[in-house]
C-alpha cells in the first residue's frame, strides 16, 4: 500500500513513523513545503531568547536519518498543490525548481497544520512557526545588539513565549493585545498575576488595542490607542486559522468549526483520505461539539490515530480537552477543559471554587502559593475546567485534573485522590485533595459562596459584608464596606453584625468557611466570598468597562 503524507512536522511525522512501525511493506511517502522536517517548533522562542543554546538541537531528524531508520522517502521543498480524488492522485511542485510531477495513492494523510493570519496592510511581520522564522529573527536582533525594540502581537501562549524571550534578550517589547486581558482562555482574575508579571519586567502591554499600520520602513508601528511605537522587530503571534486548502479544492467536508472534518479514526468525508492536526476539526471533552485546538501533543495522538486507521487498528480518538501551560518570569499558568467566561456565554449551570494553597507543606522551605480554579457541573459534579496560576507543582496539579476529568471522576472525587506526599513535594492534603474538599462543600451545601464578580450587586441588594481577618490584615488592605469581626472574636460578637443577609471572607477563603458554618449554625443568612480577598483582589485589578451584565470580562 503506497501511503502519501502532505506534512513532516508533529502529526505529519508521527503517522508515518507509526505506520512504518506497524507495517514493514508499506510505500510512504512525505511531502513538506519547508526545507525542515520534523523540528521542535514548541522550541523556537527559547532559541530566540538563548534558552536552547544550538540551533541544531532544534532539528530533530532530516530526510536522511528518517530514511535510515523508517525506511520513509522524505521529499522537503515540495508543495502538494491539488488532490484527485477520482484518480487518487496529488500534483506536486518542487517550490525551488517550479518543477511539477504526479504522485498515486492508495491513502493520503493531510497534516497541513495552520496558518498565520494576514498581517494588516503595509505592515511585514514575522512568526514563530519555523526554523526560518527563528533565522530570521536571529538575523535582525544580531544586527542590534543593544537597544533593540520589538513589538509583539497577540498574547496568547505564543507571544507571551515570545515576550519572555525577547527580554531575557535584552529587547524592549511592546505587547498588544485586542482584548482586556492577556491569555484570553483564563478568566480574569486568574489573568491578573500574567499582566502584573509581564509589567514587573519591563513590558509595555497595551491592552484592548491592535496595530493599524506601519510608516518608516516598518520602524514605527501605528497604534489604535492613537500612540506609536518603535519595532526593529514585530511578531504576530495573534492566532492562526486551520490550513484547509487542499480540502476545499478536493471537495472534503469542512467541519462547523472550520477545520477538516473527521470521523473518530480521523478519517475524512473521503474513505481513502485522513486527516490530523492543527487543520482539523476536534471533539469538545466537556459537551461533545466540534471546536478547533492547535496543539502538538493532539496532532501527535491524532498522526498515531490514522496511522492505526490505516494498519487496521483503529482506535477511536478521545475528545480534547485543550489542557495548555505556559511559563512566564517564573510563573507558570495551566488550564484544562471550559472556564468561567465560556460556561456563562454557554448558559450552562455550574458552580466556582477557588482556593490558595501552597506548593508543598508551608514549614518546609521555598513553598510557592498557587490559585486554582476549578469549574463544576452543577448538576452532575463533573469536572468541567480548571486553571492554575503560580510557581512550581502546577504542571503536576493541572495534570492530575486534567486526568480526573478524562477518567470520568467527579469534582468531589478529587477528595478522594491518594497522591504521593512528603513536605517538600505536597501537603498532607494535597492541593488537589483541597480544592475537592471545597467542590464536596458546595454538592453537598455545606457551604454557600459567592464569586468576586458577584460581590457588587448583592452589596447593592442589601447584604453586608463581614471581613474575618486579624485587624492587621485589615488594616493593610480591605474591600470598601467591609466591616471587621476576627474570626476568633465572632461567636462573642453575633449581636454586633447587621441583619439580613451576610457575606463573610478572609484573605483565600478557609477562615471564610469556618465563619460561615457558625455563623449558619446560629441561624444567619450567610454565604462566603469563594477564594477570600486575594481573588477579589485579582478580578478587580482588570475590571474594563468590556464586561458582561454578570461582570465577566470578555
Amino acid at each position: 500500500m503506497r501511503t502519501l503524507i502532505v506534512g513532516g512536522v508533529a502529526g505529519g511525522m508521527s503517522a508515518a513513523t507509526r505506520l512504518r512501525r506497524l507495517d514493514e511493506s508499506a510505500e510512504i511517502v512525505v511531502f513538506e513545503r519547508g526545507q525542515y522536517v520534523s523540528f521542535a517548533n514548541c522550541g523556537l522562542p527559547y532559541y530566540v531568547g538563548g534558552v536552547i543554546k544550538n540551533r541544531s538541537d532544534l532539528l530533530l531528524q532530516t530526510p536522511e536519518s528518517l530514511a535510515s531508520r523508517f525506511r520513509l522517502d522524505v521529499r522537503i521543498n515540495r508543495e502538494v498543490t491539488s488532490i484527485d480524488r477520482r484518480e487518487r492522485t496529488v500534483t506536486v511542485r518542487d517550490t525551488l525548481t517550479g518543477d511539477v510531477s504526479t504522485e498515486t495513492y492508495d491513502r493520503l494523510i493531510l497534516a497541513a497544520g495552520a496558518s498565520a493570519r494576514a498581517a494588516p496592510s503595509g505592515l511585514t511581520t514575522s512568526t514563530l512557526r519555523t526554523i526560518d522564522d527563528v533565522d530570521h529573527i536571529e538575523s535582525v536582533l544580531s544586527a542590534r545588539p543593544e537597544g533593540a525594540t520589538a513589538v509583539v502581537i497577540g498574547a496568547g501562549f505564543i507571544g507571551l513565549e515570545a515576550v519572555e524571550n525577547l527580554v531575557h534578550r535584552g529587547v524592549h517589547v511592546t505587547l498588544v493585545e485586542l482584548s482586556g486581558q492577556p491569555l484570553t482562555p483564563l478568566d480574569p482574575e486568574m489573568a491578573a498575576p500574567l499582566l502584573a508579571t509581564l509589567q514587573e519586567h519591563g513590558v509595555d502591554v497595551r491592552l484592548g488595542t491592535t496595530v493599524l499600520g506601519a510608516s518608516a520602513g516598518n520602524l514605527v508601528l501605528a497604534l489604535s490607542d492613537g500612540t506609536t511605537v518603535d519595532a526593529d522587530l514585530v511578531i504576530d503571534a495573534s492566532g492562526v486559522h486551520p490550513d484547509t486548502s487542499l480540502a476545499a479544492q478536493a471537495s472534503l467536508r469542512i467541519g462547523a468549526s472550520g477545520g477538516i472534518w473527521v470521523d473518530e479514526t480521523q478519517r475524512t468525508s473521503d474513505p481513502f483520505i485522513y486527516a490530523v492536526g492543527d487543520g482539523v476539526q476536534k471533539t469538545d471533552a466537556v459537551t461533545g461539539e466540534p471546536l478547533l485546538v492547535t496543539m502538538a501533543g493532539l496532532a501527535n495522538r491524532h498522526g498515531r490515530a490514522a496511522a492505526d486507521s490505516i494498519a487496521g487498528q483503529p482506535e477511536p480518538a478521545a475528545p480534547a480537552l485543550g489542557t495548555s501551560i505556559v511559563g512566564l518570569f517564573g510563573l507558570t499558568v495551566a488550564l484544562t477543559g471550559w472556564s468561567e467566561k465560556r460556561l456563562v456565554a454557554a448558559g450552562r449551570a455550574h458552580r466556582i471554587a477557588h482556593t490558595h494553597p501552597a506548593s508543598h507543606a508551608g514549614y518546609y522551605p521555598g513553598a510557592e502559593t498557587m490559585s486554582m480554579k476549578l469549574l463544576i457541573d452543577s448538576e452532575t459534579d463533573a469536572i468541567l475546567g480548571a486553571q492554575i496560576v503560580g510557581g512550581s507543582g502546577v504542571d503536576k496539579r493541572i495534570d492530575v485534573i486534567a486526568t480526573a476529568r478524562a477518567g470520568g471522576l467527579t469534582a468531589s472525587a478529587l477528595t478522594r485522590l491518594e497522591l504521593a506526599y512528603a513536605p517538600q513535594f505536597a501537603s498532607a492534603k494535597d492541593p488537589v485533595n483541597q480544592l475537592g474538599y471545597v467542590a464536596d462543600n458546595l454538592r453537598a451545601a455545606t457551604s454557600r459562596n459567592i464569586q468576586w464578580h458577584e460581590l457588587a450587586g448583592a452589596l447593592a441588594a442589601g447584604a453586608a459584608l463581614v471581613d474575618v481577618r486579624n485587624v492587621g490584615e485589615f488594616d493593610a488592605g480591605s474591600i470598601p464596606g467591609a466591616i471587621n469581626v476576627p474570626l476568633d472574636d465572632l461567636r462573642h460578637r453575633l449581636a454586633d453584625l447587621p441583619p439580613g443577609s451576610l457575606i463573610v471572607h478572609c484573605q483565600v477563603g478557609q477562615r471564610g468557611h469556618t465563619a460561615a458554618r457558625i455563623l449558619a449554625q446560629h441561624g444567619f443568612d450567610v454565604r462566603n466570598l469563594d477564594g477570600g480577598y486575594r481573588t477579589w483582589l485579582a478580578g478587580d485589578s482588570l475590571r474594563t468597562t468590556r464586561t458582561t451584565p454578570e461582570g465577566i470580562l470578555v
